[in-house]
This record gives structure tokens, C-alpha cells and sequence, in this order.
């Protein structure tokens, strides 16, 4: 993999969780406006049997920052989830970009030809780099965003698609 398609799937990757910032932006001041708890928000499902916003943004994080340290074939730092606020979660979505950034700055070239296996849940799956970012990485980290952005909209947060979709400009 060349150096520039790293930077490219990191880009994509810091993007997604830069609109998930903004959103959460927006539902912290939707909430403080209107006089609600935080942890109503927080732990906002879509259905009873789905999982919580808390959920959705640390499983972007982690999506994000596990994609980009297979791909550069080092570890991901490992973060409890335990975030119970908003600033808690935006914490982590910075943290988790400064870790996509020092990835930028310190690979030098990933391996061209790298074959990318691990286990979710039952399956064990196997890719190659490629597919390993547009079949898992990619589809994975819209899901929670798109689920983030649902729960909150759902919810009464003024949030509109640019709001999901961010500046498009310099892609």
C-alpha cells in the first residue's frame, strides 16, 4: 500500500469522526438550551435493543483508530468505555484523531502486500488492505456515525445532512 493511500483512508477516517464532533456539538448545546440531562442523551437508543450514543461514538473511535493501526501494523491504543458526557466523548474522538494524525506523520511505507485477519464476534475474518477498508473499516464506521446522528436527530436535535456529510471542500 502506498504511502498516499494511507493518508487517503485516514483522511476518510478523521473526516467521519470530525462530523461526529460536530454533531455531538450540537446536541450538547440542544441540551444545555432546553435544560436536560446529558445522560438522557447518552444513553438514547434508536430501539430498546440497540445500543446507546455512547456506544455508537466509541465504536467509531475504535473502528477508526484499530483500521489505521492494522493498516500501519502497530497497536491502537485501548480506551475504556466509560465516557458519560459529552466532553467525555469528544475527548475521545480527539484523542482518537491525534492517533490517526501520528500515524501520518511517523509511516513511512505500509506493507504493499499485507493480509489483515482478526476475529469479530463468531467470524474470522481475512483481508487484504483494500478491502479491509471499503468492506469493513468504511461501512462499520458510517453505520455508528449515521446511528449517532439518527439518535440524536430522533431526539429533537436540529441537525441537518451537511451536518453528517461536513466540508466537502479539499477532499
Amino acid at each position: 500500500m502506498p504511502k498516499f493511500m494511507f493518508e487517503r483512508y485516514t483522511a476518510v477516517f478523521m473526516h467521519s469522526l470530525a462530523n461526529l464532533s460536530t454533531i455531538l456539538s450540537k446536541a450538547e448545546i440542544h441540551v444545555d438550551d432546553l435544560g436536560i440531562d446529558q445522560s438522557i442523551f447518552i444513553g438514547a437508543r434508536l430501539y430498546p435493543n440497540m445500543r446507546p450514543l455512547s456506544f455508537q461514538v466509541q465504536t467509531a473511535c475504535d473502528l477508526s483508530k484499530r483500521g489505521a493501526a492494522r493498516l500501519a501494523l502497530v497497536d491502537a491504543p485501548e480506551d475504556p468505555d466509560s465516557e458519560r458526557t459529552f466532553c467525555e466523548l469528544q475527548s475521545r474522538i480527539q484523542r482518537t484523531i491525534s492517533f490517526l494524525q501520528s500515524l501520518r506523520k511517523t509511516i513511512i511505507a505500509p506493507d504493499e502486500n499485507m493480509e489483515i485477519s482478526f476475529s469479530a464476534g463468531p467470524y474470522d475474518l481475512k483481508f487484504d488492505e483494500q478491502n479491509f477498508v471499503y468492506f469493513w473499516v468504511l461501512p462499520n464506521l458510517h453505520f455508528h456515525v449515521t446511528t449517532a446522528y439518527n439518535i440524536l436527530r430522533h431526539n429533537g436535535v436540529e441537525l441537518k445532512k451537511p451536518d453528517f456529510l461536513g466540508a466537502l471542500k479539499g477532499l
